[in-house]
């Protein structure tokens, strides 16, 4: 019924049909609403603290799943290699723990969400989880005093922390129909201020570049071999042509993953499932695959599942975000605009 009930809004969130119209009066409702909460952090009315290095924020106000991680790993690379020692905070989506939390290489997907496993594992900086992100902060710096700048792994809306460059991602997607939620899919208006804005698409055309505004930066994720999730030598996705494929993917828009695939000349099965999927419920048992690709999130998930990392049948796809330096260039420069740890 969920999933039922998830891909109705979904496809009325793309246009403006006669659901969306029926659920515009809540929509104004939440816009509001959101747009009180703003004011009263606005007005120091709700506190809102800082941290004693520069914090950017990396979010989006399309519901569900644009990219964040990868753009995360791209970011904190690059900030590396301009010489900043960056650190990762987050909500940890799923994690269990409210207090601030090392992401470790042996914690547990069930503690500290997957997407920050991913992170920890791909950007070679520390990451901590934390429901409250400012103690998440605190707790990162402490541990770490070497580290002079924080990527806050989404909580665009996540106002009780002071931010200083705020980067919204967007899909091929856009805005949807452009209105917020319930009768679409965005958290705030398309209007929303922020200092950088990036698409996530194969193509930016100028439709597109239009809708999202902020004269966008594009990413490409990229991906072009399979490695075993249980070790060995990857291969190139080409190479896997005619075997009997299964391609999963418990993200936030499947078909993108897939997409991919296909680019690459693949034909296969789907089974897209929800977001931040936990596998527990053993949804590849009786597949008649010889192959079954799934993503680096889904990844971390599965080694820890005694009935899956030794599967021969799973294959993992990385993916590297493509964006033009420019935008690293110029968020180096608003960091080192302020005084850094």
């Amino acid at each position: 019924m969920a999933s039922t009930l998830e891909s109705t809004l979904t496809r009325a969130w793309l246009r403006r049909g006669p659901l969306a119209w029926a659920l515009l009066p809540l929509a104004l409702l939440f816009r509001a609403l959101a747009a009180l909460r703003l004011l009263l952090f606005r007005l120091k009315l709700l506190k809102s603290e800082g941290l004693p290095a520069p914090v950017i924020v990396v979010g989006n106000i399309f519901i569900g799943g644009t990219g964040k991680t990868p753009l995360t790993i791209w970011l904190a690379q690059q900030l590396r290699a301009a010489g900043l020692r960056p650190g990762v905070i987050s909500r940890g989506h799923g994690g269990s723990e409210g207090a601030p939390l090392a992401v470790g290489p042996d914690a547990r997907a069930e503690e500290v969400g997957d997407e920050p496993l991913l992170i920890a594992a791909r950007a070679g900086c520390p990451v901590f989880v934390g429901r409250r992100r400012v103690e998440a902060g605190r707790a990162l710096l402490a541990a770490h005093p070497e580290v002079n700048v924080l990527i806050a792994d989404d909580g665009l809306q996540h106002y009780a922390l002071r931010r200083d460059v705020e980067i919204i991602l967007f899909d091929g997607r856009g805005v949807g129909n452009g209105w917020t939620l319930p009768a679409g899919p965005l958290r705030e208006p398309p209007a929303r201020r922020r200092d950088f804005t990036v698409v996530n698409a194969p193509e930016l055309t100028p439709g597109l570049a239009r809708a999202v505004g902020g004269r966008p930066y594009q990413m490409r994720l990229v991906g072009a071999l399979a490695e075993p999730l249980n070790g060995g030598a990857p291969l190139a996705l080409s190479a896997l042509a005619g075997r009997r494929l299964l391609a999963a993917a418990g993200i936030g828009n499947p078909g993108r993953f897939f997409a991919m695939l296909r680019g690459h000349g693949l034909d296969f099965a789907e089974l897209p499932l929800p977001d931040h999927h936990d596998f527990r419920d053993r949804p590849f048992d009786g597949v008649d695959a010889d192959v079954i690709l799934i993503t680096e999130k889904d990844a971390v998930k599965c080694r820890q599942l005694d009935n899956l990392r030794d599967d021969p049948r799973l294959w993992v796809v990385p993916v590297t975000a493509q964006l033009d330096p420019a935008l690293a260039e110029q968020i180096v420069e608003k960091c080192r605009g302020r005084s850094t740890a």
